[in-house]
């Protein structure tokens, strides 16, 4: 009674408590059905090139960018915290299997294809992290339990171990990494692909509308029409088939007997748009991955004068949001309580924010000339050896012909007439002085 009572509750709860419904649960996609007819889920979505190349564009950037970790110095600024354990993690090494780009990879992916991504964190008896390794969204539950704490169920099956039983694991928060996308109550994320199911779907009719297209000879079907009555027409079409059928086979001469007279029948693929309908679904896609046409192929748009301004556009308004999901998770869950004072982890997107050569180096020139730039910082920008201190490498140098605002120009001149004003009236006023003195005393002189 009291676990019929429970999956009546769970069924029928009432509060607003987080639901795994669209992430890890085939129901989220109405069993995958779409307006299109075809089947959608996370992994058939990845047969369709645009989501493809969207989810590696994306997986790869956040992948490749260098994380490191800081610590707040006594100047006000940071630096590298090379010694922190943490540093060699995400960095270099998250676990003995994998490398810290095919981690971020892994993690990214999940993200964008089932808005989650999650990972095990391995700590030591110091509590201190040790390894991350990643797990399935797919296999993954989030709930409440009955004082309102969330935790986590992993679902293992045979598959996933050789070493112990397959059944579920739960897991505090403090031992899962989790790095939820967009979502309504701010804990799980929703999967992009099941939001655009009709969109992918609708891709993926096109694309296979396509390939049977070329299959049957590239032209629309007919009708063979014979005056007679035809004895076998099973073997007039295997035959016509076998001569005419397939993208090999197309414009050859077709060679009819006894009369016989092809009528094709159908629309052909400009009348009803296709390649524009293709083309129109490849942005819709892009569209919902936040990615730039140019970057999967689409150029029609983009020129040399302005793929560089899309380019940087991609990492303010499409990367930016992920690394502060990515960066923001790691700060709150792999830091302790008193480290989150000193420590914090950083994303590097410089690189991908520089310009073309002159650019940078016209920059770079600005920086050198006012001040707040070294050779030394330059070059460490540019990858290149720094110049040892003793040549001057570390020297902040600032143009001499810079002055104060007080000392140049009309600015001076005028100070200068004020002074010689004020010497002059000083002049006249001791003169006055004198005179009066030189008064009084000659009445005086018998």
């Amino acid at each position: 009674m009291v676990k019929i009572l429970e999956i009546l509750h769970r069924l029928f709860r009432t509060r607003a408590e987080p639901q795994n419904s669209i992430n890890g649960d085939n129901l989220r996609f109405f069993w995958g059905a779409t307006s299109s007819g075809k089947s959608v889920n996370e992994r058939s979505s990845l047969q369709m090139t645009a989501v493809y190349s969207c989810v590696r564009i994306l997986s790869e950037a956040v992948a490749g960018l260098p994380l490191h970790v800081y610590r707040y110095n006594d100047n006000g600024g940071k630096e590298k915290a090379i010694d922190h354990p943490l540093y060699r993690l995400l960095h270099d090494e998250p676990n003995t299997e994998m490398t810290a780009f095919a981690f971020r990879e892994t993690l990214m992916s999940h993200l964008l294809l089932w808005g989650n991504a999650y990972a095990q964190i391995i700590r030591n008896g110091r509590g201190e992290v040790i390894g991350l390794y990643p797990l399935m969204p797919n296999k993954m539950k989030v709930d409440r339990d009955s004082k309102g704490n969330i935790y986590y169920t992993y679902s293992r099956t045979q598959d996933d171990t050789k070493l112990s039983k397959p059944g579920e694991v739960v897991l505090s928060p403090h031992e899962v990494l989790h790095i939820p996308g967009l979502g309504f109550d701010g804990i799980i994320g929703y999967s992009p692909i099941a939001m655009a199911k009709n969109a992918v779907g609708m891709a993926i009719a096109c694309e296979e509308y396509g390939a049977k297209f070329f299959a049957n000879g590239a032209a629309p079907g007919g009708v063979l029409e014979h005056p007679g009555i035809v004895k076998d027409p099973e073997r007039v079409r295997q035959s016509w088939n076998s001569v005419y059928q397939g993208s090999g086979n197309s414009h050859k001469v077709a060679v009819l007997e006894e009369g016989m007279k092809y009528t094709p029948i159908g629309i052909s693929p400009e009348q009803a748009q296709f390649l524009e309908t293709r083309k129109f679904q490849i942005n819709e896609i892009a569209r919902i991955f936040r990615v730039p046409p140019h970057m999967v192929g689409d150029l029609e748009k983009s020129s040399f004068s302005n793929i560089e301004q899309q380019s940087m556009e991609f990492v303010k308004y499409t990367l930016d949001p992920w690394v502060v999901r990515w960066e923001q998770t790691i700060n709150r869950m792999l830091f302790s309580s008193e480290e989150k004072k000193i420590y914090f982890v950083k994303f590097n997107v410089d690189g991908l924010l520089r310009g073309d050569y002159q650019s940078r180096m016209n920059g770079y020139a600005t920086a050198r000339q006012n001040g707040w730039m070294s050779s030394n910082d330059i070059r460490e920008l540019e990858n290149l050896d720094k110049i040892p201190a003793e040549l001057g490498g570390d020297l902040y140098l600032i143009n001499g012909s810079m002055t104060k605002l007080a000392d140049a120009g009309i600015f001076a001149r005028k100070e200068e007439n004020d002074n010689e004003e004020v010497l002059e009236m000083a002049e006249q006023e001791n003169s006055k002085q004198s005179n009066k003195r030189g008064s009084r005393g000659a009445h005086l002189i018998p």
